[in-house]
C-alpha cells in the first residue's frame, strides 16, 4: 500500500469527522491507554553495495522489497500531552542482488521491528490532535530462506526512529490514526560464508492508517 493512498484515506475520514458534533468524543488525557490497529506499509530506503572479502566492489547492489502488514500500537499517557507508544508488527522482505544484467533473488526474511517512542501530543482535548515522537527500534531477522545458491546472514541490531502522526476523534472512544515513521537502521550482511559482504542501510519509511480505541 502506497503512502499517498494511506494519507488520502486519512484525509477523507478527517473531513467526515470534522462534520460531526464537537461534544461526542473522548479527548486524550493523563492516565489514558490507547490501542491502535493499523494497516502499515514498510518501505525500505536501502543502500548497500556488495564487495568481496578483500573489499573489491563486485558491481552488485542490495535491493529490498516493500511489504504491507497489520500492526498494533499501545500508547500510555503520562500527562495530557506526553505519552509513550510501543509498536508491534512483523514484515517479510525479499532481498535481491542487482547490477548490470544481474537481478537475482538471494534471500527472503521476516523482520520483527518493535519501536518504542516518546511522544508529544498537540491539542489533546481537540477532535484533531497531531503528535510527534522519537525513539528506538530493534531489527530481529527470523524465518529466513536462501535462494539461487546464495547463503545470506543478516545481523540483528538497534536503530532509532522519528515519528509524526495525527489522531482524529470519531465518536465515543474511537478515533482514526494516521502515522508515519522514519527508521534508521543498518546491518552487516555476510554472503556465502564471507566470500561476499555488504553493509546495508535499510532506513525504512513506515506509514500507517488505522483505528484506535481510548480506554
Amino acid at each position: 500500500m502506497k503512502i499517498a493512498y494511506l494519507i488520502g484515506a486519512s484525509l477523507l475520514v478527517m473531513g467526515l469527522a470534522n462534520g460531526a458534533s464537537a461534544q461526542d468524543f473522548k479527548p486524550k488525557a493523563k492516565g489514558q491507554f490507547i490501542v491502535t490497529t493499523r494497516i502499515t506499509s514498510v518501505a525500505p530506503d536501502e543502500k548497500g553495495d556488495i564487495k568481496t572479502a578483500a573489499g573489491v566492489d563486485s558491481g552488485l547492489d542490495v535491493k529490498v522489497k516493500d511489504d504491507t502488514i497489520p500492526s498494533l500500537g499501545f500508547t500510555y499517557f503520562f500527562t495530557d500531552h506526553i505519552a509513550v507508544e510501543a509498536i508491534l508488527g512483523t514484515s517479510k522482505h525479499e532481498v535481491r542482488a542487482v547490477g548490470g544484467t544481474t537481478d537475482v533473488k538471494v534471500h527472503a526474511t521476516r523482520v520483527l521491528p518493535p519501536v518504542i517512542a516518546a511522544q508529544y501530543h498537540f491539542n489533546p482535548k481537540g477532535r484533531v490532535s497531531p503528535y510527534v515522537g522519537a525513539g528506538v527500534n530493534a531489527m530481529i531477522f527470523y524465518n529466513s530462506k536462501d535462494y539461487n545458491g546464495f547463503k545470506v546472514k543478516l545481523d540483528d541490531g538497534l536503530g532509532y526512529a522519528l515519528q509524526g502522526g495525527v489522531d482524529i476523534a470519531l465518536k465515543g472512544n474511537w478515533s482514526l490514526n494516521a502515522d508515519v515513521k522514519k527508521v534508521w537502521f543498518n546491518t552487516d550482511a555476510k554472503i556465502n560464508d564471507g566470500a561476499l559482504k555488504s553493509k546495508v542501510d535499510l532506513n525504512p519509511v513506515v506509514a500507517s492508517v488505522g483505528l484506535a480505541y481510548r480506554f
